[in-house]
């Protein structure tokens, strides 16, 4: 609507997508140490030059992510696959 502006209070819709900020190291690690103690990820390993190194299975190749936003976005892209296969054999 023009000239429409949010209730001050509540904040504006945002699509599943958006971020307000950059992720941070801490929150890849947050989700690399959630992904792996879950079973969704075999390993996940922060490299020295900040790069992650994943593997989906234990005979799984390596994956290099190139960052904490990568390994944040493999996440997503892990969660989005659970909640719809999730979804589709109920």
């Amino acid at each position: 609507m023009p000239g429409h502006r949010p209730h001050p209070e509540r904040p504006a819709i945002r699509s599943r997508n958006s971020r307000t900020s950059v992720p941070t190291a801490a929150e890849a690690s947050a989700w690399a140490e959630v992904l792996v103690r879950r079973r969704l990820l075999h390993a996940a390993v922060l490299a020295p030059n900040g790069q992650w190194l994943v593997q989906s299975a234990p005979e799984a190749p390596v994956r290099v992510l190139d960052g904490a936003a990568a390994m944040v976005d493999l996440a997503a892209q892990i969660q989005h696959h659970t909640r719809t296969t999730r979804n589709h054999t109920r």
